[in-house]
C-alpha cells in the first residue's frame, strides 16, 4: 500500500525545508506555515502581501547558493534566523528594523556568489523580507497547490543519471513510497485520500532550473531537466504532481496510507 514517508514545508520561499511529522492542510489548498515569507527585489512592484512570480524574488532558480543556507523561522517569537554552517548571517525579529537587517545580510551574501541576480542589477537592492509569517502565499503559482512525488520516480531518475539525487531538489510537500516509477502521474485528473484528507490531483509539476542546485553545496551539479526530457522522453521536464484538497482540509502524517479513489 502506498504510504507517506516524508513531509516538508518551506517557511521562506526558496530556502531550506522543515522536515515534519505532521502537516496541516488548509481549506484553500495550501500547507500551514509553507511559503509564508519571501525575499523580494527592491524594484519588484508587487505589494509585500501580494503573490508575484519568483523571477521578482531571490530564489533557487536565480541564486543556487541559497541551498547552502539554513533558515529557522520561530513562529511564536516571530523571528528569523539564517546561518551558513556555524556562522549566523542574521537572527532578527520580523519587525521593520529586523527585516531591513535580514535583507542587508542576505544581499551581502548573494553578492559574493559567482552566480547571482544582483551584481549587474543595483536597482534590485535592498532586498525586501516580505510576508506576515502566517499566510502561505509565495508559491510558484498564485493558486498555490500541494505537491507530492513517489520515491519510485526518484529511484528511476537516479538510475538514469547514475548519481544519487536528493528529493529536496524538488521541494515537494509529500514523499510517498510503495509506488512504481511515475505511477503518481497517472493520478492527474483523479482523487486520492491521504489519511483523512481527500485531494484532487490537478496537474503534473513541471520543473525549473532550481532542481539543478545541490541542496548541500549550492552548486548546479546535475542536469535534471535535460535528463527528464532528452534521456527519459518527457515532453516537459516533469517530477511530482500538484494537488488541491476537496471537501476541506485536515492533518496528514508520516505513515498515512495513500488511496486512489477513482
Amino acid at each position: 500500500m502506498p504510504h507517506v514517508v516524508a513531509l516538508y514545508r518551506y517557511p521562506v520561499k526558496g530556502f531550506t525545508p522543515e522536515k515534519c511529522d505532521t502537516l496541516t492542510v488548509l481549506d484553500q489548498g495550501r500547507i500551514a506555515g509553507d511559503r509564508v515569507l519571501g525575499i523580494r527585489f527592491a524594484d519588484t512592484e508587487a505589494a509585500d502581501d501580494a503573490w508575484s512570480r519568483k523571477s521578482g524574488m531571490v530564489a533557487l532558480i536565480n541564486t543556487p547558493g541559497l541551498a547552502r543556507l539554513h533558515v529557522r523561522f520561530d513562529e511564536k517569537a516571530f523571528r528569523l534566523r539564517i546561518s551558513l554552517g556555524t556562522s549566523v548571517l542574521a537572527d532578527e525579529p520580523l519587525n521593520p528594523q529586523g527585516r531591513q537587517r535580514i535583507g542587508a545580510a542576505l544581499g551581502e551574501y548573494v553578492l559574493k556568489l559567482n552566480e547571482n541576480p544582483l551584481t549587474d542589477h543595483p536597482e534590485r537592492l535592498p532586498l525586501r523580507v516580505i510576508g506576515d509569517g502566517q499566510s502561505p502565499r509565495y508559491h510558484d503559482e498564485e493558486a498555490g497547490r500541494i505537491t507530492l512525488h513517489g520515491r519510485g520516480s526518484l529511484e528511476a531518475l537516479q538510475a538514469t543519471l547514475g548519481n544519487e539525487v536528493s528529493e529536496l531538489r524538488f521541494r515537494s510537500n509529500i514523499a510517498v513510497d510503495g509506488l512504481t516509477a511515475w505511477n503518481e502521474q497517472s493520478w492527474v485528473g483523479r482523487k486520492i485520500r491521504i489519511g483523512a484528507v481527500q485531494f484532487d490531483v490537478v496537474k503534473p509539476k513541471t520543473r525549473c532550473l532550481a532542481t539543478h542546485a545541490n541542496p548541500i553545496t549550492g552548486e548546479r551539479d546535475l542536469p535534471i531537466l535535460t535528463t527528464l526530457t532528452h534521456k527519459m522522453g518527457q515532453e516537459n521536464p516533469t517530477f511530482a504532481v500538484a494537488m488541491l484538497p476537496s471537501g476541506g482540509g485536515g492533518q496528514i502524517r508520516v505513515g498515512d496510507q495513500v488511496t486512489l479513489l477513482d
